[in-house]
């Protein structure tokens, strides 16, 4: 299995609960979850017991039915029926795909209240109705999140943990990396942004360096993602599969926002919204809401209406903008990874930063002002993040940041925000190919540093 960050949080988890909770771990399909959690099991507990709710038999599904009031019974049929010896405080129980049967969710509580053994849940589409009804949530348990592979994952899988490590104290020191090392960093950042971070598509290329087969797996996990909004949207299928199939057409215009009147002359947010959620929440896009009046409180000024729907994995965007060819050869992928043809890189760096922050725990906010009367103070901010400001004696601050896909740019959206803003805002950044600078409060942040913030 390739290394995933995520495993110390498994560790974390295990070491401080000692089985006192369990732990849900929630993300998109084919994102690792499964893999993760046998690896951790294989690795952390003398016996562990995997029971996937998408295939499992009716016998097993009769246990949690009938035998909750009985655990002795519960767990001796449990142990006979997959030939696993369940060990006190050395078996680890997983329940994968949980969201496929809730009622399983729901015994977390008297499991946990049990004591013999530890409790890991795997699960997507968590929220929404079907996944809840009926059920009482428990209370005993910690939810964390799997995103796709970020930057500092990937370099591992390319055999590149050196760099990795050289990059994280390049940021943690505000020193450029030598050039040598900035262009070999900024060619595989470009090398992540078209293979993304689904574990499939870095396993492949890892080994083959093939692009074409690494869009292959992708193009699979789309259609996969297609069938699961047929399948689980519900009343909102048409909503879901418009905005999906609309993501890479929207971040492909100038004016990023999501545009709802290019899905038909009647559509307005209200109608929608749930169609947003739905995609969020099964971690297929992520969503970026203007604030409107930014401080350290965004969400406080956050304005429903007005958003941003990036894809969760760029290298999925890159697939789906390429799609209108039955397949996507090698060669063209070079092509775009060597810049001897023109795309617009600008809606996948934009994309790519959004990726990271998000997976390094920002919520996605970004600032737009448009007046009429006074084009002058029109701006647009791409992201905003609340981070410690150095010259306010580390308190937090609003900081703003620009994504420019190419070395040659304007600044005016960051000199208009902090006229606007003042005191308020602290760093700013523009993320871009250049090496890492820094004029007063200004920092430009090479692009393979955006999971640093």
């Amino acid at each position: 299995m390739l290394k995933r960050k995520t495993y110390q949080k498994l560790l974390d988890w295990k070491q401080e609960s000692k089985g006192s909770s369990a732990l849900l771990i929630e993300g998109a399909r084919r994102v690792g979850k499964s893999t993760l959690v046998e690896e951790f099991a294989k690795n952390e507990y003398e016996t562990f017991l995997i029971i996937d709710f998408t295939i499992a038999p009716d016998d097993v599904i009769g246990y949690f039915n009938d035998m909750r009031n009985d655990l002795d019974s519960f767990f001796m049929y449990l142990s006979a029926y997959y030939r696993i010896e369940l060990q006190r405080r050395k078996t680890l129980i997983v329940f994968d795909e949980v969201q496929a049967f809730p009622k399983a969710r729901e015994s977390i509580k008297m499991l946990v209240a049990d004591g013999r053994f530890d409790y890991i849940e795997t699960g997507s589409l968590m929220s929404i109705r079907k996944s809840v009804e009926g059920i009482l949530i428990p209370s005993e348990e910690r939810a964390i999140h799997l995103h796709p592979f970020d930057f500092d994952e990937f370099l591992w899988a390319m055999g590149e943990a050196a760099l990795a490590a050289y990059i994280a104290e390049a940021f943690t020191a505000m020193k450029p990396l030598p050039a040598s090392l900035h262009r070999k960093a900024m060619r595989l950042f470009r090398e992540y942004m078209l293979v993304g971070g689904m574990p499939q598509a870095v396993q492949k290329y890892a080994e083959t360096r093939n692009f074409e087969s690494v869009d292959t797996i992708k193009r699979d996990i789309m259609a996969l993602y297609r069938n699961d909004i047929a399948k689980h949207a519900g009343s909102a299928t048409r909503r879901v599969t418009s905005i999906f199939d609309n993501v890479a057409g929207q971040l492909a215009k100038h004016e990023k926002r999501f545009i709802l009147a290019l899905l038909g002359k009647n559509a307005r947010m209200r109608d929608y919204e749930d169609a947003f959620f739905w995609l969020s929440d099964a971690y297929i896009t992520n969503d970026c809401y203007n604030s409107t009046d930014p401080g350290v409180g965004l969400r406080i000024s956050m304005d429903n209406s007005a958003v941003k729907c990036y894809m969760a994995d760029t290298g999925l965007l890159v697939t789906h903008a390429l799609a209108t060819l039955e397949h996507t050869a090698d060669e063209i992928y070079r092509d775009i990874l060597l810049e001897k043809i023109g795309i617009n890189e600008g809606m996948f760096t934009e994309n790519i930063v959004a990726q990271q922050l998000r997976t390094h725990g920002h919520e996605l906010f970004f600032y737009s002002r448009r007046d009429r009367n006074d084009a002058n103070s029109n701006m647009e901010v791409d992201f905003l993040i609340v981070s410690q400001y150095a010259n306010a004696a580390l308190r937090s601050r609003v900081s703003p940041i620009e994504v420019k896909s190419t070395k040659r740019f304007g600044v005016s959206s960051l000199d208009k925000f902090k006229a606007r803003f003042g005191k308020q805002v602290g760093t700013q950044y523009v993320i871009c190919p250049r090496e890492l600078s820094f004029d007063g409060d200004r920092v430009i942040l090479p692009l393979y540093m955006a999971g640093c913030l």
